[in-house]
């Protein structure tokens, strides 16, 4: 009882957070509190449950180090006049009807060669979001079409950090998971390319700003160096560099076409990297402004505390009594149909898809395991049913970090969610078509 408490005290925190503009930092603290105080009615020490929440917190570091560098990436892009070299010859070549399906469809490619759904959003998601928005395309739409993109990569690519991790902890291989994974969305990008293809129809680039043009030409210089960033950045994946050291050779090389090509003094530049862009004019300002290690704070407050969550759950059992109950609902409900309500509840509680993620699988592997497979299959079917739910669904709620992250990399909020088609056709479709059609893949 003192758990459903916190949790009802910590989703009316969330919900009140979203709907009157308050930072998600105050509703995820209340939330702290919530459920530490449910850990405290169970016995625990208060001292006990700051070091569990420190623990879950210290499997953070590794996404904030991803942060950061994806911060320096968006200000040095930026200054460097690599986004706006982008836009300038994209508003001059892209077939006006097309622009929303070559959003998509570049960005399914990119996210699928990089394994990332943050590095593609940050970069080559904010030039889309600056052409839409200097063309007269609806930046709402063009938002939940970028978001529907990257997350087609972070689902189903070999080289993703998701898809490897659901491999990890059900036991399973990658490749044979990412051929499943293509099965099994092909009916859903389909059905998303349609819907696509009628809102690019309908929503064509319109016209292409003189004034913007005439800014672009005055204020920076328009050479092909500034390509460069990119380049590096898009290409260095495909010849097996990580893609962490492909972003920080992007930075430095972003950095020196900044300072030689652009003649920003070097500690201009810099400073930018830490406090973000700022254009010299208000048409500018729109579309560049942002970016930088400082517009990252916030999202690393957000990921520390909700990665302290797993801490005090792990540490303290609370969820012990919810596992035996949910093995109890697979065998009415069936499997897929509980997995993807704790998909929604962990991930909403979590705020996290890593999280998100391990819990789905920890609180599910045991009616999983029970279903009488002898081949291993029960572990596939873990595997696929987590790649078609959790990984997706995690990204799609509002306050998680998979959401809020490339909306605010887009300066886009929850009402372009409607249309990241993808990320909810997977899971229907799926819901739909599991028993008939991919029973001999999945189970």
């Amino acid at each position: 009882m003192t758990l459903s408490v916190a949790f009802i005290i910590f989703l009316i925190a969330m919900s009140g957070a979203i709907f009157m503009g308050y930072s998600m930092i105050i509703a995820l603290l209340i939330g702290l509190a919530a459920f530490s105080a449910a850990a405290i009615r169970k016995g625990f020490r208060l001292k006990q449950i700051g070091s569990m929440a420190l623990d879950g917190a210290r499997g953070s570091l590794i996404v904030i180090e991803v942060m950061c560098v994806i911060g320096l990436v968006t200000a040095s892009w930026r200054v460097s006049g690599t986004i706006t070299i982008f836009v300038y010859y994209g508003m001059k070549i892209i077939t006006p009807t097309l622009f929303l399906i070559i959003a998509f469809l570049l960005s399914c490619l990119l996210s699928y060669a990089l394994g990332t759904s943050f590095g593609v959003a940050g970069t080559v998601g904010v030039i889309f979001m600056t052409l839409a928005r200097s063309g007269g395309v609806d930046p709402v739409i063009t938002a939940g079409v970028l978001m529907s993109g990257v997350y087609f990569g972070d689902r189903s690519s070999p080289v993703s950090s998701s898809a490897n991790m659901v491999a990890g902890i059900t036991g399973t291989k990658i490749f044979d998971n990412v051929k499943v994974m293509m099965k099994t969305s092909v009916v859903p990008f389909l059905i998303t390319l349609a819907v696509y293809t009628v809102l690019s129809v309908t929503n064509p680039i319109s016209h292409v700003d003189a004034n913007l043009v005439a800014a672009f030409e005055r204020e920076f210089v328009l050479s092909l160096w500034a390509f460069l960033p990119a380049l590096i950045m898009l290409v260095l994946p495909f010849l097996k560099v990580s893609v962490l050291i492909s972003m920080g050779l992007s930075i430095l090389c972003a950095v020196l076409t900044a300072w030689l090509v652009q003649g920003v003094p070097l500690t201009e530049v810099l400073k930018i990297c830490i406090l973000g862009y700022e254009a010299p004019t208000d048409g500018l300002a729109a579309i560049l402004n942002g970016g930088g290690l400082v517009s990252m704070l916030e999202i690393v407050f957000i990921l520390v505390i909700s990665s302290s969550y797993s801490g005090i759950f792990s540490g303290t059992g609370l969820l012990l009594d919810l596992q035996e109950k949910l093995s109890k609902a697979c065998s009415r409900m069936g499997r897929f149909t509980v997995m993807l309500m704790m998909s929604i509840g962990t991930a909403a509680v979590f705020c996290n898809q890593t999280i998100a993620t391990l819990m789905c699988c920890n609180l599910l592997k045991k009616p999983y395991c029970d279903s009488g497979s002898s081949s291993g299959s029960d572990m596939t079917e873990l595997a696929i049913d987590m790649e078609n739910s959790v990984i997706l669904l995690a990204c799609f709620i509002p306050w998680t970090i998979g959401c809020s992250v490339p909306l605010s990399f887009f300066g886009a909020d929850f009402r372009s969610l409607p249309f990241a088609v993808y990320m909810y056709a997977v899971p229907i479709c799926y819901l739909l078509m599991k028993k008939h059609w991919f029973a001999d893949d999945a189970v």
